[in-house]
C-alpha cells in the first residue's frame, strides 16, 4: 500500500470497537440512562463508522470533489 494512502487503516477503528470492545464491554453490565452500555457501545461504533468514513473520504485525493 502506498504511504500516501496509509490513512485507509482508520477504517479498522470502528471494526476493532464492536470485535474487541463489544465483548469487554458486556461483561460490565451497566446503564447509562436506563439503556444498556453494550448498545450505547454499538451504537457509538456504527457512529465513529460515520465519522471514520468521513475523513477517508476528505483525505482521499480520488474522492470527486464539489
Amino acid at each position: 500500500m502506498n504511504a500516501r494512502r496509509s490513512y485507509r487503516w482508520l477504517a479498522l477503528l470502528p471494526a476493532l470497537g464492536i470485535c474487541v470492545g463489544a465483548p469487554l464491554v458486556d461483561r460490565l453490565h451497566a446503564n447509562l440512562g436506563g439503556v444498556p452500555l453494550l448498545l450505547v457501545w454499538i451504537v457509538g461504533c456504527v457512529l465513529m463508522t460515520s465519522g471514520v468514513m468521513a475523513v477517508i473520504s476528505a483525505l482521499d485525493d480520488r474522492s470527486p470533489r464539489r
